[in-house]
Parts: C-alpha cells; sequence; structure tokens
C-alpha cells in the first residue's frame, strides 16, 4: 500500500515498500523542488521502456554504452490535453540491425504503458477522522 504524505506547501510525498518520491509544483504555486506528479507519471513510462530496453541488450549481451532513451510529450494545442507520447530509442553504436523490430517490440511490454491501454477501475473513499474526546 501506498502512503501519502504532505510536507507543506504543495508538496506531496509517497511512500512504498521503504522507498519515498516527493513531488511539488512549479512555481508560482509550488516551489519547484520536485517533479510534479504528472511529470513523475511521464518518467515512469519513459523509466519503464528504458528498463524494458537496457534488458534486452543485457540479456542478449550487446553494448549499453550510448544506449539512451526521451520521451517528448505532445498536447494538443486547443485542448491542452496530452495527445501524443514520442518515445526516441539511441542504439549503441553498431548495434545489430536484427535487433530493431525485436528491442521495440521489448519496449512495448512497459507495464506502465499497458496500464494505459486496458485501465483500471478507480474506487475512492473519501473517510472522516473521528477524534475521540474523553470525558
Amino acid at each position: 500500500m501506498f502512503t501519502v504524505t504532505f510536507p507543506g506547501g504543495v508538496a506531496v510525498d509517497a511512500a512504498f515498500k521503504g522507498n519515498s518520491v516527493r513531488t511539488d509544483q512549479p512555481a508560482p504555486l509550488g516551489g519547484n523542488t520536485a517533479m510534479s506528479p504528472f511529470d513523475l507519471f511521464l518518467a515512469s513510462i519513459a523509466t519503464c521502456m528504458g528498463f524494458y530496453a537496457l534488458r534486452f541488450c543485457q540479456e542478449r549481451e550487446l553494448p549499453t554504452v550510448g544506449l539512451a532513451l526521451t520521451l517528448m510529450p505532445v498536447r494538443n494545442p486547443e485542448t491542452k490535453r496530452l495527445d501524443t507520447i514520442r518515445v526516441e530509442l539511441q542504439a549503441p553504436d553498431g548495434f545489430p540491425d536484427k535487433y530493431r523490430q525485436a528491442i521495440h517490440r521489448a519496449m512495448d511490454h512497459c507495464a506502465v504503458k499497458r496500464v494505459l491501454l486496458d485501465p483500471p477501475q478507480f474506487e475512492i473513499e473519501v473517510k472522516v477522522h473521528q477524534t475521540s474526546t474523553a470525558v
């Protein structure tokens, strides 16, 4: 279970399995001390795809020096909503051409991307904390 805390300002932190992530909002609303939750969401897609690309190379003993991935969110200028997520993998020098489609398929296994393609249902419950009063 994730535990979310509010350390001050508009920062929101999440803890899970002994690890934590801090988020903040850009100025002027926040202090821009960390990625915003939406930026963190995009980073999770990029790092997930990067993991699959890295493991693909490692499992085949292919060089990983120079392996890099970029993610570019493209927003609709009218609605400001995210329209496209462009991902580019920079393969290392000498990367075998025969593996181009295979590494692409490997990156397609990204679990974060798959959740977007088949989204879960959200169940939201609001509970009011009851403070006990001693008599």
